[in-house]
């Protein structure tokens, strides 16, 4: 049904593998942030726009960050493809 060497899979495997390392580079920003400059004394805890500091940079400009970061991937590595089969018979 498929032929393995269609050009759709190699296409799909790439998105995937960017879309992987995209999630991966998101938890990393948000882990590294929530729990580096996190503290157990919110007496201790700096702020950024009324924001706790790791709150403020792991949910906030994390997010804005991996917005902006999907819009770049999506208008540099991903292709507007034809999901249909192409008929080999014609």
């Amino acid at each position: 049904m498929f032929n393995v060497q269609d050009k759709r899979f190699e296409i799909a495997h790439k998105e995937a593998l960017i879309g992987v390392v995209l999630v991966l580079i998101n938890f990393a920003i948000w882990f590294g942030f929530a729990y580096g400059l996190g503290s157990d004394d919110p007496l201790q805890y700096k702020y950024v726009l009324g924001f706790p500091a790791w709150f403020f940079y792991s949910c906030i400009a994390g997010t804005i960050f991996m917005i902006v970061s999907i819009w770049v991937a999506m208008k540099l590595f991903f292709k507007d493809i034809s999901l249909e089969e192409e008929d080999e018979h014609k």
